[in-house]
């Protein structure tokens, strides 16, 4: 199963240098609205088989055009959510790095939480556990692989991405998730291959046709045959 982890659009919060964390109301500025409608033809002819979004209204705007291009209703997740920032929601940025709550952000994020907010542990656990049920549905419904898009946050697709390479929650600021950007996990049964990070291009369609079966590839490739989820030796043969 390969899921496609799209930010939302440009906001009028991050035009203002401001934390939006779950404010109501916060909706895409005209930049983000150019990159929502942008979406369709950045994602090509890809067979996609299921929306699922934050139900805060600057993701539900990012998936509206596709939606409709598509004619599917995108399923609303609570735990895509935003971080719950606490008392940080609403604040400016550069008002927040004044805070000693922002070193450990930085450099220990696995020990940051946000005051009468959660904690970005939480935020991780909450968010895995999401891709996982929804990659489970769909392979059940669709018979195996199956290629689906989850349009979320930035900490929460950076969080994603840090546990499908392995990495501990410390070091995901390492991993970059601008607004508009695409990172994508196929996940096997062995373990999750991260086959693009922060894709800000005109189209996505490198490496995102539906695995193939173990017969399909031993017709094609005998002596190349291996367990589905094994990673080739030596890199990739295509």
């Amino acid at each position: 199963m390969t899921v496609i982890l799209l930010r939302h659009g440009r906001s009028t919060s991050n035009t203002a240098q401001v934390l939006a964390g779950r404010s109501e109301g916060v909706d895409l500025d005209d930049k983000g609205r150019e990159q929502a409608a942008e979406l369709t033809g950045r994602l090509g002819e890809l067979p996609l088989k299921a929306l699922v979004t934050s139900p805060l209204l600057r993701c539900r705007r990012t998936v509206e055009p596709l939606a409709e291009a598509l004619g599917m209703q995108p399923v609303v997740d609570e735990r895509l959510s935003e971080v719950d920032y606490g008392q940080w929601t609403g604040r400016k940025i550069a008002e927040l790095a004044k805070e000693p709550l922002w070193t450990v952000v930085q450099a220990h994020p696995s020990a940051a939480v946000f005051p009468d907010g959660e904690g970005l542990a939480q935020v991780q656990a909450r968010a895995v556990a999401a891709v996982r049920d929804h990659d489970r549905r769909l392979a059940d419904e669709h018979g195996g692989d199956a290629l689906w898009l989850a349009c979320t946050h930035g900490d929460v697709i950076k969080a994603v991405v840090a546990d499908a390479l392995g990495n501990h929650l410390d070091s995901f600021q390492r991993i970059t998730a601008d607004p508009a950007s695409m990172s994508v996990i196929r996940y096997t049964q062995l373990r999750p291959f991260v086959l693009h990070v922060n894709h800000t291009g005109a189209r996505l369609t490198a490496a995102l046709t539906a695995a193939p079966s173990s017969d399909a590839a031993s017709d094609k490739e005998p002596d190349k045959e291996m367990p589905p989820g094994d990673a080739v030796v030596g890199g990739s043969t295509d």
